[in-house]
């Protein structure tokens, strides 16, 4: 299959060919995060099997995507697009909370949206590794505006005189990297926490990060 066929256009059933069209790319998105992010895996899974959970046909699927690999990009970039909007969501409420509640609240946030289903940790954290340079770049792309977030509101915190003034890019993704795999961890079970402990532990760090100890306010 070298290309997507041509979806009907016209109305049908009340519906805009633009509205069935949406509709069954939420379908099809919807029984991937089931197989992708649960039994079997996205590495077992087949176009036919997808189909099928979605309620829809194979000539369907090739309407909406050209392979399995397009779908997992479309539902990687949504997960991580539920995590961003509730975390941006969240920052207006907490913009005058002193530093350590106001990373307290961003974190909890984050961590609550992708843990309130493991399929989105394990589509976010598992099954987008290692499948192709294309998802690679996508996956570093979207961390890449995670640590744009933290860099933000490092950047803020300096200007309130709350942390060390610094580059913070570096940390900012190292930092990422632990919130994904410790996130991951517990989620996994191999973390003997709440989650409270664990956004508790990722605070602390982003703290120390910003308040080095050789720093002091107004130093």
């Amino acid at each position: 299959m070298t290309g997507r066929l041509r979806a009907p256009t016209g109305r049908y059933a009340g519906k805009s060919a633009k509205e069935r069209q949406a509709e069954r790319r939420r379908r099809f998105l919807d029984a991937a995060l089931q197989l992708f992010g649960d039994t079997p895996g996205f590495r077992t899974t087949t176009v036919a099997a997808l189909s099928e959970a979605a309620g829809l046909s194979t000539r369907q699927f090739y309407e909406e995507f050209r392979t399995l690999e397009d779908v997992l990009a479309a539902l990687h970039l949504q997960v991580n697009d539920w995590a961003e909007q509730a975390v941006t969501a969240a920052l207006p409420d907490a913009e005058d909370l002193p530093l350590a509640e106001r990373a307290a609240v961003i974190f909890r946030t984050y961590a609550a949206n992708v843990t309130a289903d493991p399929r989105r940790i394990r589509i976010t954290f598992v099954e987008i590794i290692g499948v192709s340079p294309r998802l690679e770049e996508q996956r570093l792309a979207r961390r890449s505006r995670w640590v744009d977030l933290i860099c933000a509101e490092a950047r803020a915190a300096v200007a309130r005189g709350e942390a060390a003034p610094r580059d913070y890019r570096l940390a900012a993704t190292a930092f990422i990297g632990s919130v994904n795999g410790l996130l991951h961890d517990w989620n996994a079970s191999w973390v003997d926490a709440t989650l409270d402990e664990v956004v508790e532990e990722l605070v602390r760090q982003l703290l120390a990060i910003l308040r080095p100890a050789e720093w002091s306010p107004g130093g």
